[in-house]
Formats: C-alpha cells, sequence, structure tokens
C-alpha cells in the first residue's frame, strides 16, 4: 500500500510539473503572436517598432508614440477599463440605453441564500467574479443544483469578494470587434472539443490536443486545456469523465466556457450578421464609453434582432483578445492595423494639443 501512495504522488507530481510546463509554454506562445502582430502592423501603418522591455512594445511614427502590452492598448483610460470590468455596472448601463442583457443579482458568499432564491427561478445559471477578472478565471457555467451553485460562488471568490449570478441564455458565443463604434470583425466562438478513436481515454485525448498546440504555435492556439472544473462540470453532464474512452470519430465538448479553444473553433460571420444585431452590439460600446470593445453577444439566430431571437448582451470586453480575429476559419482580420493607426492618431493629436498650450502660454 505504501508503495502504490507512494507511485500515485510521484505521477500527480509529474503531472503538475508537466502542466506547468505547458502553461509557461503556452504563455510565451501568446507573447509571441502580440509581438509579431504588433510589428506586423507597425510596417502597415508606415511607423518603427521597438521591443522595450518584455511584452512591452512601442510604435512611433514622426513625433507620435504609442505603447502597447500584449492586447493592452492607448485606447482607453483607466477608469474606463475599471468601469467596464465590473459586469453589474455595465449590465445595468445596458439596460438603460435599452438593451437586452442576462438578468442577473450581485451577491457576497455570505449571502448564498438571496443566489441560491435566484437560481430557484432560472433553470440554468452562471456565477462570476463582479470585476478584476478575465478569460473566464473564476467564472461556472451550466449551474443546476444547489450545490453546484455553493461551488461555484466558492470559485469565484477566490478570484473577487463580490460575485454576480446570471441566467444562461441558450444560444451561440459571438464576439464583435468595434473600434470607435466601426466593427471591425465579427466570430463564432466555439467551445473547445477533442475527436475520440475508440482507444484513448478523454485525459489522453487532452494531453494529446495540448502537445498538438504547442508543437503547432500560436497559429493553432495560444492556451493548453487546463483539467479544470468547467471540463469535469461539462463531461458528466455528458455521462462522460476524463478515464471515458469516447468512440472513434465521437465529437465530445470538453468545456461550456470557449476561452480554451483553437483556431479551427473560430469563424468569420460577420457577413452573415442581420444589420440590427451589429446595431445593438455597438449601442453597447457607445453606452459604455468603450473605444476597443469586444462585445460578446448570445444568440439563437443572426438574421433576427437580439430582442426576437431571445439573445443578450453578454459582456463588453475592453483589451479584447485580438488573436481570435487572426487565427480561426476564414481570411485573418489584421485587426492590429486600424488599431495601432487610432492609436498613433490619438498620440498625435496629444502632443499637438500639449504643444499648442505651451505656445499659449
Amino acid at each position: 500500500m505504501w508503495w502504490t501512495l507512494r507511485a500515485n504522488l510521484s505521477r500527480g507530481r509529474m503531472l503538475v510539473s508537466r502542466l506547468r510546463h505547458d502553461y509557461r509554454n503556452a504563455k510565451q506562445q501568446r507573447a509571441n503572436f502580440y509581438r509579431d502582430m504588433w510589428r506586423e502592423a507597425a510596417a502597415e501603418c508606415g511607423g518603427s517598432f521597438r521591443i522595450l522591455a518584455g511584452d512591452l512594445v512601442e510604435i512611433s511614427r514622426g513625433d507620435a508614440v504609442a505603447r502597447f502590452v500584449r492586447n493592452v492598448t492607448p485606447l482607453d483610460d483607466p477608469a474606463t477599463l475599471m468601469f467596464a470590468g465590473n459586469k453589474a455596472l455595465v449590465h445595468e448601463r445596458l439596460r438603460q440605453a435599452g438593451l437586452p442583457t442576462p438578468n442577473f443579482l450581485v451577491f457576497g458568499i455570505d449571502q448564498l441564500q438571496s443566489a441560491y432564491d435566484f437560481h430557484r427561478n432560472h433553470s440554468k445559471c452562471v456565477v462570476k467574479p463582479a470585476y478584476g477578472t478575465g478569460s473566464g478565471h473564476g467564472v461556472t457555467t451550466g449551474i443546476q443544483t444547489g450545490s453546484q451553485l455553493r461551488k461555484a460562488a466558492l470559485n469565484a471568490a477566490a478570484f473577487c469578494p463580490e460575485l454576480i449570478i446570471e441566467e444562461q441564455v441558450d444560444g451561440e458565443n459571438y464576439r464583435l470587434l468595434f473600434l470607435h463604434d466601426e466593427l471591425l470583425d465579427a466570430i463564432h466562438r466555439r467551445p473547445p472539443t477533442v475527436v475520440g478513436d475508440g482507444r484513448r481515454t478523454i485525459r489522453e485525448l487532452v494531453e494529446a490536443s495540448n502537445k498538438s498546440r504547442l508543437a503547432a504555435g500560436y497559429q493553432v492556439a495560444q492556451v493548453v486545456l487546463a483539467f479544470d472544473a468547467d471540463m469535469k462540470r461539462t463531461l458528466r453532464q455528458a455521462g462522460l469523465s476524463l478515464s471515458s474512452i469516447p468512440a472513434d470519430g465521437a465529437v465530445v465538448v470538453l468545456k461550456t466556457a470557449i476561452n480554451d479553444n483553437q483556431a479551427d473553433d473560430n469563424e468569420s460571420i460577420a457577413d452573415r450578421l442581420a444589420q440590427p444585431v451589429i446595431d445593438s452590439a455597438r449601442r453597447a460600446a457607445v453606452a459604455t464609453g468603450v473605444r476597443l470593445a469586444g462585445i460578446d453577444i448570445i444568440t439563437t439566430a443572426l438574421d433576427r434582432s437580439l430582442e426576437d431571437s431571445g439573445g443578450v448582451i453578454l459582456e463588453v470586453n475592453t483589451t479584447p483578445g485580438l488573436h481570435f480575429h487572426y487565427h480561426k476559419r476564414g481570411d485573418a482580420a489584421r485587426v492590429a492595423v486600424p488599431i495601432a493607426a487610432a492609436s498613433l492618431l490619438a498620440a498625435q493629436r496629444k502632443r499637438d494639443f500639449s504643444e499648442a498650450v505651451q505656445h499659449a502660454d
């Protein structure tokens, strides 16, 4: 028995060590993507590119200078970022603008009863940190029982003391990217999957997928699949577990959240969007005052308005991930070029204003 326990501990340590190594490599791949993306954008804007330190890069053109850190740009000020990062405030502002949003409730870990009461009126719910996170951190979807709600609240509370519970709206996830209220691109973001071969377990298929992702570089994925609660819950709801062996050719959905997907899971859909859908997403960007906004919507029909389809504005993302728009099904949308150009123009205007003030003095 001692030797069995020791062997299990050893395997566990090896797994944790490998996962940490994979996460570091994936993080480096994402950093490489943004470095190369901004370098290319600088060249297309007629500017010069320089790496200042680590992920901090600089694009200059004439007297104008703009700095970027991965997907963080100088376009939106810190106060706007803080406002847009507060999910409850954003929901309230969107509702004031007449836009559809999920029903929601803000609560604390010591106010679980109110969350239970909310949950009883909705078949499925989502629990999230109310602010301060991104990339799906602390988010639990598909909550159907009180026990799941309690665990989700504890998970979210590790990231933020204030929590939010939302109704989970049926439909597909779409991201519309706006710059100064102009639509740059729109994509359908599907959840990550693996395909069974009749031999390997789901755990082995996920490990093989992660290995393939890292070997292929950032053109395929910039994250590795985490064996987290979302994966285990999604599999459990399908009657599966990490030790299940899917049939040859069987497609297994691994997660409800889409943040860990890869290039083939994303598809261009800008030419299929009804104008009312675009208009609603644009109004969400305007209502929150975000210059560079990734508007996430949930809908069952792209050819009808959100109101007609029962869809909602799910989130307004500042510093949205830009890799989705480059590596996907369909041609890349080189969104960094107009973003870099807008950042340089804003920097030039700021410099011109400063010089005008100095001359006036």
